[in-house]
């Protein structure tokens, strides 16, 4: 790996593990960057709105930028974006959090290369490794919470859950993907080792939706910062 990279960054548990990662390994992760396509205007990954992620930003303190794309052309313009932004940082690379569906790496490593990018994969693991990934995380210091699930993976009673050492016990007896690799949780993460204080948030309403449930995190102005 090459020491200037861009991070996709969904605000989720496995974009900071990379960012994690990466930092810790010495690397410099020099912006983030987050989809949204116009159809929803909310971001592509989790459907998360805009200023909940870009007071991750904040807290961490690298700057965001947003891909503003369209369902039609999603690829193009996620293309289009990294070759400005290669120009704009002067980065190497740029990384994804995807952890073993080949189709994911794939399409990463396709779009890095046509913009004239490496592209990083730092989580890349086996599928039967996930526990651990789940563990390794809820042991980071970091935290986060359970914002949607998959209506044919999970029920209700999982939104809004603290992403902790009960969360993991309980969902490795579900079968399913513990670290919800294929779409059964979503999560955001609102404080750990990176962040200058915590995000101050709160529950807000769960929304139905065709296939998944949303919960909708509510940001409080009360910014304080850490010590």
């Amino acid at each position: 790996m090459n020491k200037r990279w861009v991070l996709s960054w969904s605000g989720g548990k496995d974009a900071c593990m990379v960012l994690d990662q990466l930092t810790s390994q010495g690397y410099q992760v020099v912006c983030l960057i987050t989809t949204v396509p116009k159809e929803i205007g909310r971001t592509f990954g989790h459907g998360e709105r805009t200023e909940l992620i870009q007071a991750q930003a904040d807290a961490i303190g690298i700057p965001l930028e947003w891909i503003s794309c369209s369902f039609d052309s999603y690829t193009e313009d996620f293309i289009s974006s990294l070759q400005s932004l290669k120009n704009k940082y002067e980065v190497d690379g740029v990384a994804f959090g995807d952890l073993y569906l080949d189709e994911h790496r794939e399409w990463g490593e396709n779009t890095a290369e046509q913009a004239g990018l490496l592209s990083g994969f730092p989580l890349w693991m086996k599928k039967e490794e996930a526990g651990a990934a789940l563990k390794a995380f809820v042991d980071s210091g970091y935290k986060a919470k359970v914002i949607r699930i998959s209506n044919r993976k999970l029920d209700e009673n999982w939104l809004g859950r603290e992403v902790d050492v009960s969360f993991l016990n309980e969902i490795v007896e579900t079968g399913i993907c513990p670290m919800g690799e294929a779409g059964e949780y979503h999560s955001y993460v609102y404080d750990g080792p990176l962040f200058r204080y915590k995000i101050p948030i709160e529950k807000g309403d769960i929304v139905e939706l065709e296939t998944t449930k949303r919960m909708e995190l509510i940001l409080r102005k009360d910014h304080s910062n850490k010590g």
